[in-house]
């Protein structure tokens, strides 16, 4: 049994609890949250044993999985780290590059598992396009949402647009060569809305538009590629991929276009997209990298680039030009 430590039980680390304990192989051993509501709650609903002590929830579990607010996950990561404590960290990996360049080193020395929680990953519209070429030279991005406090203490860069950064970074193979950014604060200290341009060495150009003062939730990403676009909608759990018509094409739609260089047949094909609860294959996949002996499906480095793109967006913002 993996005994799995939880720090920080806010919103979504109540998420975390619920979808740990449905998790074969899993012993729930505590948690720790210095705040007192959050804890109330918990011990309330789960029973479950509040540690007043970090350092002490540490010591009793295998596994750290750190869902407290980004100040704390470089304190709390490499407390676990040192003890050799494999590690679960919510996104962004931690509050600055420092800490994060200090974290990857960490786990490089440490002979544990560590996962950052990039859960678009598990997305189960993402996963429905698993053994699809992707080879993408334009990409569009809109993550729009509505105004919560929670969250606020880091950029719209850090809280939403950074699930886009991963996702991207993972598709596209290839250096990211220049950036520009524009933003605004509107309801808090640090931008509420950006929009983003990333170019890479390879030509692909990537447009990111993220919001947390809109007046609807939106959360899609299109792919343009040779002979294909694919659309992504990461709320609505569904897929598309539209092509040119090819022999291997079995049970998709196709429709005939006239062009200029003759008649195309195009095909339009929804990949089935299955039912599935991202957090919890998020750490299912986690907890299988431990037992397995396997990488985790986003790793430490991952975490780190997403990061390194997020604050060259900031600082691009902060200077008030592009670089």
């Amino acid at each position: 049994m993996l005994k799995v430590g939880v720090f920080g039980v806010g919103h979504l680390g109540k998420f975390h609890i619920n979808n740990w304990k449905e998790i074969a192989g899993i012993e729930l051993v505590g948690f720790f949250d210095p705040d007192e509501e959050n804890a109330k709650g918990v011990i309330e609903k789960y029973q479950l044993q509040r540690f007043d002590d970090a350092d002490e929830l540490m010591d009793a579990c295998d596994v750290a999985d750190i869902v407290a607010p980004t100040t704390s996950h470089f304190e709390l990561s490499k407390a676990a780290l040192t003890r050799g404590k494999h590690v679960f960290v919510e996104k962004p990996l931690a509050n600055t590059m420092q800490e994060a360049r200090e974290l990857v080193q960490l786990v490089k020395e440490a002979n544990i598992k560590f996962q950052v929680g990039h859960v678009e990953r598990f997305n189960p519209a993402f996963i429905a396009l698993k053994g699809y070429a992707i080879n993408p030279m334009f990409i569009e991005v809109h993550r729009l949402a509505q105004f919560n406090p929670r969250g606020t203490d880091v950029s719209v860069i850090l809280d939403l647009m950074i699930h886009d950064i991963d996702i991207i970074l993972s598709l596209v193979n290839s250096n990211v060569k220049y950036i520009s950014a524009n933003g605004v604060a509107v309801m808090s200290d640090t931008p509420d809305i950006a929009n983003v341009r990333i170019e890479f060495d390879n030509g692909c150009v990537a447009n990111l538009t993220s919001s947390r003062i809109s007046m609807k939730k939106m959360r899609k990403m299109r792919l343009f590629q040779k002979d294909a676009y694919i659309g992504i909608d990461f709320l609505a759990k569904k897929t598309e991929i539209i092509k040119l018509h090819t022999p291997e094409d079995k049970d998709v739609f196709t429709f005939d276009i006239e062009t200029n260089h003759g008649s195309k047949t195009i095909a339009v094909a929804n990949p089935p997209v299955a039912e599935g609860n991202a957090i919890k294959m998020e750490l299912q996949a986690f907890a299988n990298a431990i037992t397995r002996h396997t990488e985790t499906p986003v790793t430490v480095l991952d975490g780190y680039r997403a990061m390194d793109v997020a604050h060259q967006i900031l600082t691009k913002i902060g200077n008030g030009h592009a670089l």
